[in-house]
């Protein structure tokens, strides 16, 4: 609920941070004509945009024009199949020989059948003229005239679509019913299909703690007068076998003993290639290793258990990094941060981080006491007391000065999270904070005590950019004001869905809906500012200022209130493989009440724009307040590594 407003760049690494300051310099130090030169830019392999003006270094090159027919294939058939082909897709590149151009035409015949074969279309013909010959009349070396770009030419007949016709099961697969995995007569037949099914019930008997289970056949017949496919599909399952030994290698600074603790894997547990996986994911999660491999034997042990080996290979353990913010609202910022992912031998994190905030501002030096300043030392470790438990502590010291309220604040918090289950996880804790406030109650102290507690359940397909799925959470915390003895507690919760629509989740519906309510207190002077609500900015309503959404008093001051609502909706439109749109909308409210009254509902409006990486979408938001308020700002721009939600 307290995201700073305006156009704020994330915290990332130095090498990003770098790189994009060497696209902003580069033009200036370097000239105009070499600037006009540059024609291409890439972030860490990835090309932004451009294209690459270096010679290939290709043997024997030779040029060539592609021409694709798909006859009467529909707008979605043509465009997986103009997508499938790397004939299209490099024609501006030049091919080694003469033969080489016939080994990728025939290469994209095969991978165009494929495409075909995946949409059911098992009848299909894929026909291939290089320099106006059929690949396969062409003699084993072949000769083209190379005084032009030699033509190749690819036509498609789709033929029918097929659906499924019988389906048989056999082996220890026989007893499964084929329903279960999409293989129903008259339904879907395409390849994709019917493998993934193949494969879903080979794990489905693994699931059963057999590892030995293996697919030994899988057999697809088409039938071209009823155009329908039979798919007979066999399974071994082997015996049922229990974990093993489960040994550790490539450990050298972390301990064997707690890589084999924390992954949860016991001699004695019933095999389960589920478990495997996220015993890796789990080991993965702690920051710590480049690498983390399960590795399964060929056979069972004499005992008829199944050992196991956890191959690790340690990355490094010290790190450190600085970077530079700005808000079109609240100025300029510069953080820097050091940390160390194994301490202690056993993956325990210790970060510190400060940062500065509000740099250009201020008129002069004698007003740096209205910069922002934070920092903070925070403690993690991982696998405490028990595997599935994870202790934090911190101390953060941080001032604030806001447009509504200025705050010194000193926080010391202890907490243990436990994973209930891989999407269930509970937490609790104690906190002591103070906070010296002037606000539009005056000037106040306050030593706050607070018990936090939560709970959240996570299903969400991808952190960073969710197709399927959910985030749920709720939250108290019972706080003791020790300075004027007032008891209060706050509960927040929150929840965001995820649906993907298509094939390929090209289009994905998101929300989400967060509300909170304070209790107790003899008034909201007795509550320190910090705790109390306000909305507006990237973390709420977009387009609003940072806290702008609040109850205020006869002076035009806000207070802060004691219930808050917001709701954001977006639909996120991949246009390509790397370009997103987004438009959203952002209502909220922030009530005196301890139940939201929505008599002052502010709603923001904007259009964002993703760009995609191995390591998340880029984020740019543009928002308007549809409500604003008098002297209020009129847009704002935000900028992170994610989806907003």
């Amino acid at each position: 609920m307290r995201m700073p407003s305006g156009f704020v760049l994330p915290k990332m690494s130095v090498a990003f941070r770098l790189g994009m300051a060497l696209l902003t310099v580069s033009p200036l130090l370097l000239g105009p004509a070499l600037a006009s030169k540059a024609a291409a830019f890439e972030l860490f392999g990835i090309r932004l945009f451009g294209k690459d003006d270096e010679p290939n270094d290709v043997i024997d090159p030779v040029s060539y024009t592609i021409a694709l027919t798909t006859g009467n294939a529909d707008r979605a058939l043509t465009k997986s199949l103009r997508r499938t082909s790397l004939l299209l897709a490099d024609e501006e590149t030049p091919v080694s020989g003469d033969l080489g151009l016939v080994i990728k035409a025939k290469d994209d015949r095969d991978r165009l059948l494929a495409t075909l074969y995946e949409n059911a279309r098992y009848g299909a013909i894929v026909t291939v003229l290089v320099d106006g010959r059929n690949i396969d009349s062409l003699p084993p070396n072949p000769t083209f005239d190379r005084s032009r770009p030699i033509p190749v030419a690819i036509t498609v007949e789709t033929g029918p679509v097929f659906a499924l016709g019988d389906v048989t099961l056999e082996g220890d697969a026989a007893r499964l019913d084929p329903a279960e995995f999409d293989l129903t007569p008259g339904g879907a037949a395409g390849s994709l299909t019917i493998l993934k099914a193949a494969a879903q019930i080979a794990d489905t008997l693994k699931a059963e703690g057999r590892p030995l289970a293996e697919l030994t056949k899988r057999e697809v017949v088409a039938d071209h007068d009823t155009n329908t496919v039979d798919v007979t599909i066999a399974v071994e399952a082997g015996p049922v076998a229990p974990l093993g030994n489960v040994t550790v290698k490539g450990a050298r600074q972390v301990n064997a003993e707690f890589i084999e603790r924390y992954s949860r894997l016991r001699p004695g547990q019933p095999y389960s290639p589920e478990q495997l996986r996220k015993a890796g994911e789990r080991l993965r999660t702690l920051g710590v290793f480049s690498s983390v491999t399960i590795n399964e034997p060929e056979a069972l042990a004499p005992d008829g258990s199944w050992p196991l080996a956890i191959t690790v290979s340690e990355g490094k353990h010290r790190y450190f990094g600085f970077g530079a913010s700005y808000s079109s609202i609240d100025g300029g910022g510069i953080e820097g941060y050091w940390g160390h992912r194994n301490l202690f031998g056993n993956a325990e994190s210790l970060k510190l981080e400060g940062a500065v905030r509000g740099l250009g501002e201020i008129s002069d030096v004698s007003n740096l006491s209205d910069l922002d300043y934070s920092a903070g030392i925070t403690f993690i470790k991982p696998g405490a007391f028990f595997p599935s438990a994870t202790l934090e502590a911190s101390i953060k010291a941080s001032t604030l000065d806001s447009e509504h309220y200025d705050a010194a604040s000193i926080t010391g918090k202890v907490a243990l999270a436990y994973e209930l289950s891989d999407i269930d996880t509970v937490s609790g804790g104690v906190s002591l904070t103070y906070d010296s406030i002037e606000d539009a109650f005056g000037d106040n102290e306050y030593l706050t005590f607070g018990v936090p507690l939560g709970y959240t359940r996570d299903t969400r397909n991808n952190k960073l950019n969710p197709t399927e799925g959910y985030l749920a959470s709720i939250s108290t915390t019972p706080s003791y004001e020790i300075n004027g003895r007032t008891v209060f507690a706050s509960i927040e919760g929150s929840a965001s869905g995820y649906l993907g629509l298509g094939a390929e989740d090209r289009i994905v519906l998101a929300g989400k809906l967060s509300a909170g309510s304070l209790f107790g207190g003899s008034g909201l002077a007795s509550i320190p500012a910090t705790r109390r609500f306000f909305a507006g900015g990237g973390g709420s309503v977009r387009g609003y200022a940072y806290q702008a959404i609040s109850p205020y008093n006869d002076a035009g001051d806000a207070t802060g209130g004691r219930s808050y609502a917001t709701a954001s909706f977006e639909v996120r439109m991949q246009v390509t493989e790397t370009i997103g749109i987004v438009p959203f909308l952002d209502v909220g409210s922030v009530s005196r009440n301890n139940v939201p009254d929505f008599s002052d509902l502010r709603m923001g409006a904007g259009v964002g724009l993703r760009y995609m990486t191995p390591f998340g979408p880029l984020r740019l938001d543009v928002a308007v307040p549809l409500q604003r308020y008098d002297d209020g700002s009129r847009y704002g721009i935000y900028a992170g590594i994610g989806q907003s939600f």
